[in-house]
């Protein structure tokens, strides 16, 4: 069944960055070719370093007792939404710090109080932004590094297209903190004069802060800023922490932006450069363009202007774009002042009045992350490309990681329906893995990876999938820990470079693309309890094609120190848990092998419950419902039980309901081992032919993954 073609309209553009607060002052700054990189300001966060490493940041911030990435994302979203009386039906956050700046000072302080630490996760920007604008939909938390709010516009386009939401607010913020300010100067990737990419002498990056956000809708506003024509991700599955030196990752995510909006290189006008001024960054890219264009457009990077802000870059660069084409100029490539003859690009080095029609946006980022989107004038024909509505996905290999063991163990202990809660010794998680590919790789990453590697095993196949989509709740402890800890405990002076790569929460998905040679779309998500639907989620949009296949996995790793701080369902009491899931997903229809479809996902307010057994259907629950799976977090317990017993009340269920924390213990992954339980029962033939089992979560969200066979 093929939908109609829509067009994405750019409704409303915002943006907070070191140019200024707003489109307007964002125009004035990139006019004047002016740097905004400064030394770090001490109301930022105080540093021992002497003198102070440039940087890009924003001053004079309006108070709140929010974390500074959080009201950088309200501030943005308010200039975006200005004008709009109406509520998104999603909101779509990227971002890699989160409330790490609050949690740095609360470190430093040794403070203990757990209801601190609450905006600590990544999940809590898109929350609390969807909060602020009354959305009740998907709040969904993408961190991919670098090209995170490329990679979460790219979503929200996939969600329109399809015709799950009509408006979607979307984009990327990151404050500074003392977590990438110390962690790029250990990779020695900043340069101490500032950004200058693409110039001769070029050596490196400014950190930076910034908040991007545009509000997309498939209705036509009265007057659109431009459309989002396509988008392209891909993965070098190269180097965690290095881009393929020929570029070609980027070449593949740039061919596919153009090719998804059914365009070519001839009608692209502009090009808004990664451009980080990284030597090795910047050579890569310039390649990438050398092998797409053979007249390559004018083009420039707008970081020597803004520092480079982390999970934001991409989402204001969209933003820039965008009002390039409104008001018809290109801003120059500021701080280069010599191009390097090596790149063999010409950047544009002084401001210019020129019409644009279309412009290509490149991010690219940690772990191989690439993601291109392509943007063009409000009367731009839509893609021809039609999008196929699209069924479940059938499970080709299953695999899970417990207290109990690994997937073996672990079912045959819940079968005696015995706890598998707890946590695996890392030389038993890690006894599949390669050795020499992991010896410097801690907790986080071996789980996920050692989750890849039996889900393919468990597939039979001998080809591992193009795509990888992990969902965390909380990312690498260990390495987070680690190196703020190591960088407090040195006076500043030994920040670790290995931890610092390793603490990124998409560390683990690009360590599998690379030992997989995972090419495709990468994209980690990081939803709190939820992280593996949003990562079921982000697989549904992405994998079009009944030939697509991917990792669709969750995990989490416990830690003595931070896992009681963060996590609400831990107390001090609570036994640890961690582990996780993975899954061997494919499109293609395989009659007799079970298959998973993410059926509902919504904030919970008053009339949710009402929502999701009207997308289940009473009368289909009653007949094909063979057991209920549900996922009830200590920390909503409360909540949680009452919307249990209001769903068994309305839907008039007497059918087996159990409760798989207390098998698996608290963790944020659980609901993916929830999902090989279902899984289990239905590959051992103990479910009544024709009927299912639902996962259900509960709490802060309402989610619904059902499980049956072909």
């Amino acid at each position: 069944m093929i939908d109609q073609i829509k067009t994405i309209y750019i409704a409303g553009i915002g943006i907070i960055s070191p140019l200024g607060y707003g489109a307007d002052a964002t125009e004035r700054t990139l006019r004047e070719n002016r740097s905004a990189i400064a030394p770090l300001d001490p109301k930022t966060f105080s540093t021992q370093q002497s003198p102070p490493l440039p940087v890009g940041q924003i001053t004079d911030l309006p108070y709140s007792p929010l974390p500074r990435t959080h009201r950088l994302t309200l501030a943005a979203a308010k200039e975006a939404m200005n004008g709009y009386s109406c509520v998104p039906d999603a909101v779509i956050i990227g971002t890699t710090t989160g409330g790490i700046l609050t949690t740095e000072e609360l470190l430093i302080k040794k403070e203990k109080d757990a209801r601190k630490y609450r905006h600590h996760g990544l999940t809590t920007v898109a929350e609390e932004l969807a909060d602020a604008v009354n959305c009740t939909g998907p709040a969904l938390t993408v961190s991919t590094a670098c090209s995170s709010g490329s990679v979460a516009i790219s979503m929200a386009l996939k969600m329109l297209r399809t015709g799950v939401a009509e408006w979607v607010l979307a984009g990327g913020a990151d404050s500074l903190c003392r977590l990438t300010y110390f962690g790029f100067h250990s990779l020695q990737l900043v340069d101490p004069r500032g950004s200058r990419p693409l110039d001769t002498d070029r050596a490196g990056i400014s950190v930076a802060e910034a908040a991007g956000l545009l509000l997309l809708s498939t209705i036509k506003p009265e007057n659109p800023l431009g459309q989002i024509l396509g988008c392209g991700l891909s993965c070098d599955a190269y180097h965690p922490a290095s881009p393929h030196p020929e570029g070609k990752g980027a070449f593949q995510a740039m061919r596919a932006a153009i090719n998804d909006a059914g365009s070519n290189t001839r009608a692209i006008h502009y090009i808004n450069l990664h451009g980080t001024g990284t030597p090795g960054n910047d050579l890569a890219e310039a390649k990438a363009i050398r092998s797409l264009f053979a007249n390559p457009p004018p083009l420039s990077s707008s970081k020597g202007a803004t520092g480079h802000s982390l999970a934001a870059s991409g989402a204001i660069e969209a933003v820039i774009s965008t009002i390039c084409m409104q008001k018809g100029f290109l801003p120059a490539n500021t701080g280069c002042t010599e191009p390097d003859p090596e790149l063999n690009l010409k950047p544009i080095l002084q401001p210019e009045d020129q019409p644009v029609a279309a412009a290509l946006s490149n991010s690219f980022g940690f772990g191989g992350n690439n993601a291109c989107l392509l943007i063009g004038k409000a009367n731009t024909p839509p893609s021809p490309n039609p999008v196929t509505q699209r069924g479940p996905f059938t499970i080709l290999g299953k695999a899970c990681i417990t207290g109990a063991g690994h997937t073996k163990e672990s079912m045959e202990r819940f079968s005696k329906l015995e706890s598998i809660a707890g946590t695996l010794g890392l030389e038993s998680i890690s006894e599949q893995l390669p050795v020499r590919k992991i010896r410097r790789l801690k907790r986080f990453s071996r789980i996920a990876l050692a989750l890849a590697e039996a889900a393919k095993e468990d597939s039979g196949r001998k080809q591992s999938p193009d795509s990888v989509f992990l969902g965390s709740g909380w990312g690498a402890l260990s390495d987070t820990y680690d190196f703020l800890n190591k960088l407090q405990n040195s006076n500043e002076k030994f920040p670790s470079p290995i931890d610092f790569v390793g603490s990124v929460h998409n560390s683990a998905a690009g360590h599998i693309a690379i030992l997989h040679g995972a090419t495709g779309a990468n994209i980690t998500c990081s939803g709190g309890d939820h992280s593996f639907e949003q990562a079921l989620m982000a697989a549904d949009n992405f994998l079009t094609d009944p030939a697509d296949s991917a990792f669709v996995l969750a995990a989490d790793e416990a830690h003595e120190h931070f896992s009681p701080l963060f996590d609400p369902s831990i107390e001090a009491n609570t036994p640890l848990a961690d582990g996780g899931a993975g899954f061997y997903l494919t499109r293609k229809v395989i009659p007799g092998k079970p298959v998973v479809e993410l059926m509902f996902y919504q904030k919970m307010v008053d009339d949710t419950l009402d929502k999701l057994i009207k997308t289940l259907g009473k009368d289909s629950l009653q007949k094909e419902c063979h057991m209920i799976f549900t996922g009830i977090p200590a920390g909503d317990a409360n909540s949680g039980e009452v919307q249990l017993d209001d769903f068994m009340k309305q839907t008039e269920l007497d059918i087996p309901v159990i409760h798989y924390r207390k098998f698996t213990g608290e963790f944020a992954a659980a609901s993916s081992v929830a999902a090989v339980m279902a899984t289990f029962l239905l590959e051992e033939d103990i479910v009544e032919a024709g009927k299912n089992i639902l996962v259900l979560g509960f709490g802060k969200n309402l989610t619904a993954m059902k499980f049956s066979k072909q």
